[in-house]
């Protein structure tokens, strides 16, 4: 046999010997850390360890001492042949930031879950943050494998690319931008996981329930997903819920549209007749004898109703109005609770119900406020006073017969 020859077969027995070696080595290095790890989670309380096993970390810790060996007996297998003992050694360390990305990426991960599980922490952007940090190790990982094919040093490698900052700016915008908006975001506590955020420009309308690095993803009131960019939430107006949702009531505020020509004085006989209305049967007693009383020291001509002091209809209304709203079990007595008139409109006399339901939640909030005003509708013509609406063909037709 050949030198040469001998060579090449010494080189195959020790490659494949020390590979079956390595191989066992790993092996058996990750079958008792997973054991290891499995046993130490279970007796345990913290959700910490178990989330190591989950994504994997102490599998990839097992790779270390392999991939030590193989550095070690590497320049041994390939004694008589240097440049392939050159190409292996640069494969391996290829493989070790591989490996140490793993072990990072796996790292950050568990960090991104357990945190998730915090109280404190539950509703906080933990995505951009983790997202941040594994951009940063896959920037350096790439890099220092670059650095390694060809032969640079790394710290020569990475002032190089200083020249291309620029490109790098342009090409890292979103995610550079995305990174401001998501600290100032969490610092001045604009939206959390959970929060319900109207966003019209985006078309969004729903409930926050994710916030990471790029983007905002919104599961809209239709369950549609609406993603939002994240530096859009510190670059334009959106509108969040929270406050509402924290407050003590939601905000019922609308308006029914009273048809001006129906608004008049009330006569004695009206007036005897609105005393049958329960809640503002005091009221009418007491504010007819102050009026009368005002009346009769100035000595008003009562033979016209515009003198002197006089009641309205719509004046009453609105007071029914407010005495029936703080009469109400579904309204909030300890907010604000106003019944108001609005700027006539050439659709008539808006008046305003102003108050805040005790049940925020959105469907009981919408039947609280259309039995409100299922209530007002029906209570109008009590009073002599009329909606406005604008003509129907019904109405029409019977204008034309008359």
């Amino acid at each position: 046999m050949s030198e040469a020859s001998a060579e090449t077969i010494n080189m195959v027995i020790l490659l494949i010997a020390i590979a079956i070696f390595i191989g066992l080595v790993d092996f058996s290095l990750r079958l008792a850390l997973r054991r290891f790890f499995n046993q130490f989670a279970a007796r345990t309380k913290t959700h910490f360890d178990d989330y190591l096993v989950k994504n994997k970390v102490p599998r990839n810790l097992a790779h270390i001492i392999p991939l030590f060996l193989a550095f070690k007996v590497s320049p041994i297998v390939f004694s008589d042949f240097k440049p392939y003992a050159n190409y292996t050694d640069i494969a391996l360390q290829v493989l070790g930031v591989i490996l140490t990305l793993a072990i990072v990426r796996g790292l950050l991960t568990t960090l991104e879950d357990y945190f998730k599980t915090l109280p404190k922490l539950k509703d906080k952007p933990i995505n951009s943050y983790i997202q941040v940090f594994t951009i940063f190790a896959w920037i350096v990982g790439v890099l220092s494998i670059f650095a390694i094919l060809t032969g640079i040093s790394f710290g020569k490698f990475v002032t190089g690319l200083g020249a291309a900052s620029a490109v790098i700016l342009l090409i890292f915008r979103d995610t550079i931008l995305g990174f401001v908006a998501s600290i100032q975001v969490s610092i001045n506590d604009m939206v959390h996981i959970g929060d319900w955020i109207t966003f019209e420009k985006y078309g969004a309308d729903g409930d926050v329930i994710e916030i990471n690095l790029a983007s905002v993803k919104v599961q809209n009131f239709d369950k549609t997903i609406t993603t939002i960019p994240t530096y859009a939430l510190i670059s334009d107006s959106f509108k969040n819920w929270r406050g509402m949702m924290n407050s003590d009531g939601r905000r019922i505020k609308r308006s029914v549209m009273i048809a001006q020509d129906s608004v008049h004085f009330l006569s004695a006989e009206e007036i005897e007749k609105l005393k049958q209305i329960q809640i503002i049967k005091a009221y009418l007693e007491k504010r007819q004898s102050d009026i009368d009383r005002f009346n009769e020291k100035h000595a008003a001509d009562k033979t016209l109703a515009v003198n002197g002091r006089n009641m309205t209809n719509l004046g009453v209304f609105r007071k029914y109005l407010d005495s029936y709203l703080r009469q109400h079990s579904a309204i909030n007595k300890d907010m604000t609770i106003m019944v108001r008139q609005l700027a006539p409109t050439p659709q008539g006399l808006p008046m305003e119900i102003y108050a805040f339901s005790s049940d925020k939640r959105w469907e009981q909030y919408e039947h609280i406020m259309a039995d409100i005003f299922d209530h007002i509708v029906a209570a109008v013509p009590y009073f002599n006073l009329e909606l406005f609406e604008y003509p129907t063909e019904n109405f029409q037709v019977n204008q034309s017969n008359s």
